[in-house]
């Protein structure tokens, strides 16, 4: 299911697409890291970071799925839709109707939808974004090799 028009997620002559192989590797370590931050073997942590990592490591998980889904996406439209989906997650924890609490009960609800909200949360999704932007930046490294792949086949 396409969301976006592909003349947003087309990535624009000469760029290159993220290798899916890796994008998902990173997404699934992400995870896993942010898993652990809301696992009671967190709270031998700082309690800055178990506060907040899991949130921001949600937002560098959806910008790795945006860009494992699209991998040609724009790095700029993948941060607007990660952005856009988030703060859209953190203000749909304002309605509390019966059926969305039964559904945020749930483990995997309560993690993809959360449980109530906090403008901290929306802090930590933009600087998650940014991460992610971050670590898109360095596609030209080692986190990106399908080019390469082909550069060195051609």
């Amino acid at each position: 299911m396409n969301l976006l028009p592909s003349a947003v997620t087309t990535a624009p002559a000469g760029a290159r697409e993220r290798n899916r192989l890796t994008t998902g590797a990173l997404l699934a370590v992400v995870i896993a890291t942010g898993l652990f931050s809301r696992s009671a073997l967190a709270e031998r942590l700082p309690a800055f970071i178990v506060t907040y990592a899991g949130d921001t490591l949600w937002a560098v998980a959806l910008f790795l799925f945006i860009g494992f889904v699209r991998p040609g996406i724009p790095t700029g439209t993948a941060a607007c839709v990660t952005v856009a989906i988030a703060f859209a997650v953190e203000f749909s924890q304002l309605y509390q109707a019966d059926w969305i609490r039964t559904i945020r009960h749930n483990r995997i609800g309560a993690l993809l939808l959360g449980n109530g909200f906090l403008g901290s949360d929306l802090v930590c999704y933009t600087v998650g974004c940014l991460l992610g932007v971050m670590v898109d930046a360095g596609r030209g490294s080692c986190l990106w090799l399908k080019q390469r792949r082909k550069d060195a086949t051609a």
